[in-house]
């Protein structure tokens, strides 16, 4: 599963999707909404993305992994619009035979998304804003 909300990321959901008779391992990462960047107060973040974009592209750097680890099921889902200080901003969600191939998945995939993904972080500080991750 493969998405873009502007709803609260629901973990306990997601682990439901993720288990499987066959897990070894379910590895998760939660990007979160933290209260200060280089030393400077965050009010909040805003999200912007090009979803139908967005979502594709995802959806390839899953199929990625797949070919280069045993994932049995896989969840992303990123939050777009504002969010609050302690709000999950994206969820990597792997299930996996083994630990390692979890640990591996999870992390490239996130790392991967951050690099191509059409999906734009303003920060809005108490003394000013900023975009970040301009890019692809």
């Amino acid at each position: 599963m493969v998405s873009i909300t502007s709803d609260p990321i629901d973990v306990s959901s997601a682990l439901t999707l993720l288990q499987s008779d066959q897990a070894g391992a379910i590895d998760f990462f939660l990007g979160m909404v933290r209260d200060n960047t280089q030393q400077r107060s965050v009010d909040h973040l805003e999200y912007e993305a090009y979803d139908r974009m967005a979502i594709s592209e995802m959806r390839k750097i899953v199929e990625q992994a797949r070919e280069q680890w045993t994932i049995l099921k896989c969840v992303v889902v990123h939050r777009k619009g504002t969010l609050r200080v302690g709000e999950i901003a994206v969820l990597i969600g792997v299930s996996t035979p083994h630990r390692a191939d979890s640990f591996d998945a999870c992390r490239y995939i996130i790392d991967t998304i951050k690099q191509t993904v059409p999906i734009w972080k303003k920060e809005v500080f108490t003394d000013g804003e900023t975009w970040v991750n301009a890019h692809p």
